[in-house]
């Protein structure tokens, strides 16, 4: 089977590989589809777990299972995450399912980008669910993503008519937008410096767009809030400076979420009686677990989430590097996938 493999940032190769064997309790899904990710495409996150098959936002059909499968079949057209808690120790019992260690020692194999995948039996019990017919193969990509936002706004405490300031619009900054708007936010405010993707959340809803190539941040957020601010701000960028914004943008009693870590290196310096004195919240958001991929589903079921809306790009395979590279880029493209036939 073909699998692309990262030896570097620029260095992805398109290999062949035996294809996987379900063992028990385990399954092999022919691949359909696999998203790539931002977090993909951070040389310095990336790197550092080279070399790797790419790819952890695959969906595809189940085409053999082990011995002891009684949660699935053949046939089964389904969204595999590519970590998966045991849920069962404190961690999991508290709902932090990404500290178990369960959840950090799981994976696929070998990796998303590759037209056969192996689930462990812990991933496939655990966090591995069904399509229904509604969904489409391109559909499945998103879970995982969007279960990324679902867990960030529930841990931000979103709430019916906040206002909502999220920096940064790649397909990330898109999806917390659509779910702040489901979830009941009553003014968005969106920014990034890409025309394409401020023209993307004026259409998917955003209240206002700030094009902070060309405004302060700061200044633009008071004066279209009228001087109140955000009760909630998304940082996106992997940017302690922008980190330093979003914190500069929040009112008072109010909650700065980060959504992507910063760079190696980099360091956020506070005022704590800033903070402390304004009751101001910094929170943090790494991954997802199993509720969150649920909830994520019944969003992408109900299609308020749908890859039609976006997907921008489709590659074979064999042009897995044009898509990593597309990505990185950060222009005028949202989602990239690479599909399979």
């Amino acid at each position: 089977m073909k699998v692309a493999r990262l030896y570097s940032y620029n260095d992805i190769r398109i290999e062949d590989m035996p294809e996987p064997e379900p063992g028990p309790g385990e399954a092999v899904v022919k691949t359909r589809a696999c998203g790539i990710c931002s977090g993909d495409v951070m040389p310095w996150y990336i790197e550092k777990k080279a070399p790797l098959v790419l790819g952890h936002e695959p969906s595809g059909e189940i085409i053999s299972v082990g011995a002891e499968v009684g949660s699935h079949k053949v046939g089964d057209r389904v969204f595999i995450h590519h970590h998966a808690p045991c849920l069962s120790c404190r961690y999991c019992r508290r709902g932090d399912h990404v500290q178990c260690a369960a959840w950090k020692s799981s994976r696929i194999f070998p990796g998303g980008v590759s037209e056969y995948i192996l689930v462990p039996a812990t991933n496939l019990r655990n966090d591995t669910i069904r399509l229904t017919d509604a969904m489409s193969f391109e559909d499945g990509t998103l879970i995982e993503p969007s279960a990324c936002v679902v867990k960030g706004l529930k841990r931000a405490g979103i709430k019916r008519n906040d206002t909502v300031l999220i920096i940064g619009l790649g397909v990330m900054g898109l999806l917390n937008l659509i779910a702040a708007r489901t979830y009941g936010a009553g003014r968005i405010i969106c920014a990034d410096m890409v025309p394409y993707r401020l023209e993307k959340a004026s259409a998917l809803g955003a209240d206002e767009v700030i094009d902070v190539s060309a405004a302060d941040l700061y200044e633009s957020v008071r004066r279209a809030t009228d001087g109140e601010m955000a009760e909630i701000v998304i940082v996106g960028p992997n940017s302690a400076d922008v980190m330093r914004q979003g914190i500069k943008s929040v009112r008072p009693g109010g909650n700065v979420l980060f959504f992507t870590p910063a760079k190696p290196g980099e360091a956020l310096l506070l005022d704590p009686n800033h903070l402390y004195f304004n009751d101001i919240s910094l929170i943090t958001s790494y991954s997802c677990g199993p509720d969150d991929t649920r909830e994520a589903c019944r969003l992408i079921d109900a299609k308020v989430i749908t890859a039609d809306g976006l997907v921008t790009h489709r590659f074979p395979i064999e042009d897995t590097a044009k898509a990593f590279r597309l990505t990185a880029a950060a222009r005028d493209s949202l989602k990239a996938l690479i599909v399979f036939e």
